[in-house]
Formats: C-alpha cells, structure tokens, sequence
C-alpha cells in the first residue's frame, strides 16, 4: 500500500471529489443527483461541520477516496459519500476509510452509524458487513438506495 493519507476534506476539493464520486456513481449505471441527494457536496465544509468530510489521497495529491460522517441528531451519524477510484480498489484502501469513519463518529460522540447504499454495491456492502453493520429499517431512502444499515458503537 502507498503512503496515501486521509485529510479534511476542503471546498477547493469539490471538484475533485465530485468527479471522484460521480465517476463511480457512472460506474454502477446510478445516477448522480447534484441538485438533491449530492447536493452536499456544493459546500463540504458547511455540510459536514458537525461531522467530518475526510478524503484519501495520493502523495502526488491524486484524490482517490471519499469519506463523510453527516451528523443527524446528536447520538447519531450518516456515512455517506464513501467512494474509492475502482483503479484503486482491493488495496485495502476501503477497509481503512470505513476504519477511519468508524473510529471518528466515535470521537465526535456519535453513538450509532446509519448509511444507505444500494444492492450493486457489493464490495461495499459486503465490507460494511465486515465491520458489524445490519440492515435497519428505519431510514427513509433516497432514489437511488435500495437498503440501509446501521452499527451501534
């Protein structure tokens, strides 16, 4: 593995990680939806101040990987936008961000982890397993999602 490292995320990265996430999104044949469900990613800062918008980059600065933790009330956190470049994947990479997600809701105070994700999301999905996440029936999905989960801490 690179010496690849996660940072905040900055408003300068928006392009960036909008490519990034939009790419992926392509990918998967779903469809990014800039003016409601990624629309969040207009103004990462304001969004995510009360939680954390992280990316994984490169040494050269290449960002190849997207994080967020969007607090939705105060024992409680969304994952969201977690995305890595498919030339990137199977590195590893994937399993450190969700670590790292995981390990920063907690030192925010978040008690419980919720996400939304849908089924050709297999790597990921099989991943959030991985970590102890299970499906939860309470959240309201957006379009694109076909099932959510969630991980007490």
């Amino acid at each position: 593995m690179s010496a690849a490292v996660i940072r905040p995320a900055t408003n300068a990265d928006g392009a960036a990680v909008r490519a990034l996430i939009f790419a992926v999104l392509n990918e998967y044949d779903l469809e990014p939806a800039p003016k409601t469900t990624d629309k969040d990613l207009d103004d990462l800062e304001a969004f995510y101040a009360q939680g954390a918008f992280d990316v994984l980059e490169t040494p050269d600065g290449e960002i190849i990987g997207t994080v967020g933790l969007a607090r939705m009330n105060g024992a409680t956190c969304e994952l969201r936008k977690m995305y890595l470049k498919s030339a990137h994947r199977g590195r590893g990479y994937g399993k450190r961000l969700l670590k790292h997600a995981i390990s920063k809701a907690g030192e925010l105070g978040f008690q419980r982890i919720e996400l939304q994700t849908a089924r050709v999301l297999e790597e990921a999905i099989g991943l959030y397993e991985k970590f102890g996440f299970k499906p939860s029936d309470e959240a309201a999905l957006e379009r694109r999602c076909d099932q959510a989960l969630a991980l007490d801490l």
